[in-house]
């Protein structure tokens, strides 16, 4: 069961880093996501975040035995490290701010 877990996961966090390599390079994000992500590149460093915590939780913690010390200690961080890229990526679909027009100008 190990194998087919580790099998699934992989791949999973290497997609989700491609696209907040690709997001962030060339602001290109993926079709289903393009209609609420209003700012690609901190959209992909929310990804990327999400994919470095993603894979930290899984492969130190659950994928490699119970999470004892240390090694606990760093898939918390992993979780800690996922949970914020989520935060960043809901960032990412807000309006970012529009700066004031000074008293002065035309």
């Amino acid at each position: 069961m190990h194998t087919y877990l580790v099998v699934a996961g992989a791949p999973a966090v290497t997609l989700v880093a491609a696209g907040g390599i690709a997001a962030l390079t060339t602001g290109w994000v993926m079709p289903w996501r393009r209609s609420r992500v209003l700012r690609p590149r901190l959209w992909g460093y929310g990804s990327l975040i999400c994919a470095v915590g993603g894979g930290l939780y899984m492969f130190v913690g659950p994928f490699s035995g119970p999470p004892a010390g240390v090694r606990g200690d760093v898939a918390w961080c992993g979780w800690v490290a996922f949970m914020a890229g989520l935060g960043v990526q809901f960032l990412a679909q807000r309006p970012g701010r529009t700066p004031r027009a000074t008293k002065g100008a035309a």
